[in-house]
């Protein structure tokens, strides 16, 4: 697992370390010193840490002017055991709604197992990004962890939609990833609504 590092192609768009509104404002990485891991195997130092044992991540690009956000995540996210959520929604999207992002792109390809918990704190993101006409979308889930969030219920505040668990989005820029979820969302919410 250490050498599975956070996409880094879009460095020239966005780098949550030079963002002065981003949780991760002014960290240094040492290329080198690995101390993050998950159980006994090392990650990547690039990885960001979130109070969790278990799941850390990275804000590959945040854009205040449109509210949007995209983050990749690494590990296994525990909410029954460690309360991951509450990790998360707590230090980095709480942090994040205040400067005004209410529209989530949560990259899963490297979450490795989910075991659910209780759903109140994804309830709390749900509205909140709500209120403000936002979203949050969860894309490239391992099929089983997929599963396990349906079996408990998170496809009720977040978007799980199974056209997006093989999406190819390294190949496009934010942007485009920002109108393409956009647009899907409105379509929902036009279907929705006949």
């Amino acid at each position: 697992m250490h050498d599975i590092e956070p996409f880094y192609n879009w460095r020239e768009f966005y780098a949550a370390e030079e963002d002065q509104d981003s949780p991760f404002y002014g960290k240094e990485y040492d290329e080198f010193y690995f101390t993050n891991r998950v159980y006994n195997y090392y990650i990547h130092p690039q990885w960001d840490a979130f109070g969790s044992d278990t799941l850390y991540m990275k804000i590959l690009y945040a854009d205040y002017d449109q509210g949007f956000c995209i983050i990749e995540m690494i590990g296994e996210w525990n909410d029954c055991l460690h309360n991951d959520i509450m990790f998360f929604k707590r230090k980095i999207l709480d942090a994040l709604m205040i400067k005004g992002i209410y529209k989530f792109a949560i990259i899963g390809e490297n979450v490795f197992n989910f075991h659910g918990g209780d759903d109140c704190y994804y309830e709390e993101w749900y509205e909140s990004v709500y209120d403000e006409n936002g979203w949050i979308i969860f894309l490239n889930l391992f099929q089983h962890v997929y599963e396990e969030m349906r079996k408990v219920n998170i496809h009720h505040y977040v978007n799980l939609l199974p056209h997006l668990m093989n999406f190819e989005w390294r190949k496009h820029e934010p942007q485009y990833l920002y109108k393409t979820f956009e647009a899907l969302i409105n379509k929902n919410k036009f279907i929705e609504s006949e």
